[in-house]
């Protein structure tokens, strides 16, 4: 009997006379091989929405949807053109009946907040939504700051010279041979690649004596800074000697780790490190030796042995910031200082110059007595460079990108720094550059008293440069210095002997295109 119902049901279906092929669905919306056919969809796999419903009082569930939604569209958290999830997903999510969803949507469409189209779904209505009035604002006591037509400010490199390509092949294959280790939290001292790549980098590139296990990769070269300070700091280090021309914000972090800076004399012949011996208390002290930071000099070889006898005798430390010591162009880069006593000398470098500074990479070449202090700081909930960064300058630096990008950047601030010197015989004889020929910044000396007007009168034209006053020990920016250590600085602290009236040029921040320009700017603005 059954045999027979099913024969004689057969002719009223008629089947197509070629079955049509099955339409693929995408992989992700297959559902998993343990999955039984007929299950229903699993709570979110649509888009998801973060909606705020009251569980209580008495708005109905329905009522509180829509208002969470159209307060949602009105404050522009969901652009026009958002896709919402759909009905089914959004009521699992939620945990409330699909209809529920179903009959909100519904209202708010006919309300025009949101659209339905077959095969488009849900989506926010293209509208322009009247913006939520803004708070009263209290009008600045002067006027907006235009933005400088041409920048000589000294500190950055030319951004718009980073080597995006090499950098992107550098990057693809570094993430096609890292480790499974590589995506998960890493040590406070860096990744290993980057650190035995460094380590064989600044051996030969900058006469550094370092063993990979001695490298300590930074966020930044104030990262770093900041945690060696906190390391001197409990160390119980409480004076560190500085330069007395350099960068405020520098001593402004070691100051927040409860240090005292001290200032040392600066002249031609770089920090004079034979008045070492005469500040008590003073274990520490911070040199930029290569390239002194902001006057150019380079640290007299004289004086780079006496501060290495002295920190050894003192059981002292030296701070190396060899910020720009890959940019020498009248002659060989001078080979770092920590090559004479690594025990003693605390190397930092970075990539800010070289490379750029969003990249936020930086690294400590660290004696071994600091080691465990610096790695328990650097653990202790400091933010981490990404492994990711750290794994492409590793294979930047081993493919030898690294030094062909040095070396065509090295040409074109030297012709950077010939084309100012060239200039200023032209136009401002009686304006010398002083300094060696390196870095990415330059000194112009100017005739006595005319330093501040000269800089005020380059900002009438649109150009943004510093003068040599800016960067001396106590001069701060609008007149307000920071605290250090919780009391005020002495007398003596604040007599950093000044070096005269002068500019410092920043040749290496323009990019090419505007780099003329400045560069005729610059000299309208020198006294003729």
């Amino acid at each position: 009997m059954e045999d027979s119902r099913a024969t004689s049901a057969q002719p009223a279906r008629p089947q197509p006379a070629r079955p049509q092929p099955a339409r693929p669905q995408p992989a992700r919306r297959q559902p998993p091989s343990t999955q039984p056919p007929n299950t229903p969809p699993a709570p979110g796999l649509g888009a998801d929405l973060h909606l705020d419903l009251p569980r209580s009082g008495t708005t109905g569930v329905r009522a509180a949807l829509i208002g969470s939604l159209r307060d949602a569209v009105r404050s522009g958290r969901l652009a026009p053109g958002t896709r919402l999830p759909s009905s089914r997903s959004l009521a699992a999510d939620l945990g409330i009946a699909r209809n529920t969803v179903a009959d909100a949507y519904g209202e708010l469409v006919a309300e025009g907040w949101l659209t339905a189209r077959q095969g488009s779904g849900t989506r926010v209505a293209r509208r322009v939504v009247p913006p939520e009035p803004a708070p009263p604002r209290t009008p600045p006591a002067v006027g907006p700051r235009r933005r400088p037509a041409y920048d000589l400010r000294p500190g950055s490199p030319d951004v718009s010279s980073f080597p995006r390509a090499a950098w992107l092949s550098a990057a693809r294959r570094a993430l096609t041979a890292a480790p499974a280790d590589a995506f998960a939290y890493g040590g406070p001292a860096g990744r290993p690649e980057l650190r035995r790549a460094l380590a064989d980098y600044l051996a030969r590139a900058r006469g550094v004596r370092a063993d990979p296990e001695r490298i300590v990769v930074c966020a930044g070269f104030k990262q770093g800074l900041a945690v060696l300070s906190r390391v001197l700091r409990a160390g119980g280090e409480r004076d560190v000697a500085v330069e007395s021309y350099g960068l405020d914000f520098h001593w402004d972090i070691m100051r927040r780790a409860g240090l005292r800076t001290v200032p040392l004399p600066v002249d031609d012949r770089g920090a004079r490190t034979d008045g070492l011996a005469g500040l008590a208390g003073v274990r520490t002290v911070m040199l930029t030796p290569a390239h002194q930071f902001p006057t150019g000099v380079s640290l007299h070889p004289d004086r780079r042995a006496a501060v290495v006898d002295w920190a050894s005798r003192a059981g002292g430390l030296v701070v190396e910031d060899d910020y720009d010591g890959e940019f020498r162009y009248d002659r060989n880069p001078v080979g770092a200082l920590q090559g004479l006593d690594p025990e003693r000398v605390l190397y930092l470098g970075t990539s800010s110059k070289s490379l750029a500074p969003a990249l936020r990479l930086a690294w400590m070449v660290v004696p071994a007595h600091l080691m465990d202090g610096v790695l328990a700081v650097q653990g202790a909930g400091e933010w981490p460079t990404g492994a990711l960064d750290q794994l492409t300058l590793a294979e930047f630096l081993d493919s030898g990108a690294y030094d062909r990008h040095v070396r065509g950047m090295r040409l074109r601030y030297r012709r950077r720094r010939d084309q100012v010197v060239a200039a200023l015989a032209e136009r401002a004889p009686g304006v010398r550059i002083s300094g060696i020929a390196a870095g990415l910044h330059a000194v112009l000396q100017l005739p006595p008293g005319t330093e501040r007007s000269v800089v005020q009168g380059a900002a009438w034209q649109g150009l943004a440069m510093d003068g040599l006053a800016r960067f001396r020990y106590g001069a701060w920016p609008h007149g307000v210095e920071p605290h250090g250590a919780g009391e005020p600085r002495s007398g003596e602290e604040l007599g950093a002997e000044e070096l005269g009236d002068a500019l410092v040029v920043g040749y290496g921040t323009p990019p090419d295109h505007a780099f003329t320009g400045a560069l005729e700017a610059l000299c309208r603005a020198l006294p003729a």
